[in-house]
């Protein structure tokens, strides 16, 4: 990017500056602002970079003025406070601010109601939708998806692009994690009965322990918060299971935490697994097994699938269904059965 001239201040940046300044030719920075999945990561965050520093505006923001478009994408979150959509959100407000978009962030506080609303009273204010663990039925999001630009993360859609975090396959990880140790009571412990993801989640570890002959045993639906963990780790115990999988990291954070208050010792007596890799899954006493996964990069493949609905001549063909791989991250808080 050496012995390259930027623009004068008084005029202003084009998608030709941001290139010769990038060193790339005009279509990758496009791609890379609109639909930067087809653009390797070094190459798509040098641009981005350079981008920032010219204060370039894409033209679809300046077309956006004469066309009655916003410029403005709606993020809808079941609990803002949960890590879990810090991540997602993070990815979904860098991928838009490079498209030149302004992101609208929506606690929904895991109520399809809150949900239906905010999409109906945003039709005006914002250009498209990302839904992450939508709450809504079937055909609220088919006659939402309908009505507007959509893609959902975590919630699967015959009406809508989506974007899938591969949990399902980890629980078969985790099944042989907790095998290989010598359990054969496991207990899964559901999170809200409205979630796509719950549901995905308890199919996989169901046929998983069938197929193993292993003794299962299912409680809740919990809240996915830390404050339903008391309730949940005292479900649990009471199964006579020794290891669990539980629905996500928040609600066995809280877990932990009961079970020490009660005397059960985390993995000696039962074994504790988590889902999502949140921060602070590393740190709990003991440090959580959980399934870990991209959450970020789902983010940002969700920004790029929008527009490409948005504005299909720039960002090519709408894919219908990016799935994100995970895989088990093993720490203290899994161990071997205790023999008698």
């Amino acid at each position: 990017m050496t012995g390259v001239e930027l623009p004068s201040p008084d005029r202003t940046p084009t998608i030709r500056d941001v290139a010769e300044l990038a060193g790339v030719a005009t279509s990758t920075v496009s791609r890379a602002l609109s639909n930067p999945d087809r653009v390797n990561r070094m190459t798509r965050e040098r641009i981005q970079q350079v981008a920032a520093q010219l204060k370039y505006v894409p033209s679809s923001q300046a077309r956006g003025l004469s066309s009655g478009r916003t410029q403005a994408i709606a993020v809808l979150v079941p609990d803002i406070t949960n890590p879990f959509y810090f991540d997602i959100t993070r990815g979904t407000q860098h991928q838009l601010k490079a498209a030149g978009y302004t992101q609208l962030l929506v606690d929904t506080e895991e109520s399809a109601e809150m949900e239906g609303e905010a999409l109906h009273k945003m039709r005006r204010s914002a250009d498209g939708f990302i839904l992450a663990a939508s709450r809504l039925t079937d055909v609220q999001l088919a006659e939402s998806a309908a009505a507007h630009p959509i893609v959902t993360i975590n919630r699967a859609s015959a009406n809508a692009p989506t974007v899938v975090i591969d949990t399902p396959t980890a629980i078969v990880q985790s099944l042989e994690h907790l095998a290989s140790l010598g359990h054969s009571k496991v207990c899964f412990v559901g999170g809200p009965a409205s979630s796509w993801s719950n549901a995905k989640r308890w199919k996989s570890f169901e046929d998983e322990t069938r197929e193993r002959g292993m003794t299962t045993f299912r409680v809740g639906p919990f809240a996915p918060k830390t404050t339903s963990g008391a309730a949940a780790a005292d479900a649990a115990a009471h199964t006579g299971a020794t290891a669990c999988i539980v629905f996500n990291d928040l609600l066995a954070i809280g877990m932990l935490q009961r079970l020490r208050e009660r005397g059960v010792r985390v993995p000696e007596d039962m074994s504790i697994l988590g889902c999502d890799d949140i921060f602070g899954a590393d740190f709990c006493n003991p440090p959580l097994s959980t399934i870990a996964s991209p959450i970020e990069q789902a983010g940002r493949v969700a920004v790029s699938m929008l527009l490409a609905q948005l504005n299909p001549l720039q960002g090519g063909p709408t894919r219908r269904l990016a799935v994100m791989p995970t895989h088990l991250t093993i720490r203290g808080s899994t161990g071997p059965v205790r023999v008698p």
